[in-house]
């Protein structure tokens, strides 16, 4: 199950993130979004669990808890077809 981490404190490095997750079960993978033209954290990422279960539980533990200095936000992601940015009205070129 792919999580949704925002409000990360810009200290935060995607192991960071992995280590935190583990607590609550296996870690597919861990990243923290970078900006690519400042190289400076987006203060947000993704987590990937392999179990659901584990998944589920960690965002009820961690939604809007301490970690790194910062009340963080955890969530399950969203297909980026769900994405308000994604929809819309189509472009007329006429």
């Amino acid at each position: 199950m792919n999580i949704f981490v925002a409000k990360l404190s810009s200290s935060t490095t995607s192991e960071d993130l992995k280590e935190l997750f583990e607590e609550h079960g296996e870690v597919v993978s861990a990243q923290v979004i970078i900006d690519k033209y400042t190289g400076n954290s987006k203060r947000f990422g993704f987590v990937e669990m392999k179990n659901e279960t584990d998944a589920i539980k960690a965002i009820k533990e961690l939604d809007e808890c301490e970690f790194d200095n910062s009340q963080i936000v955890v969530k399950k992601a969203r297909p980026k077809s769900d994405s308000p940015r994604q929809k819309g009205y189509e472009y007329n070129r006429y």
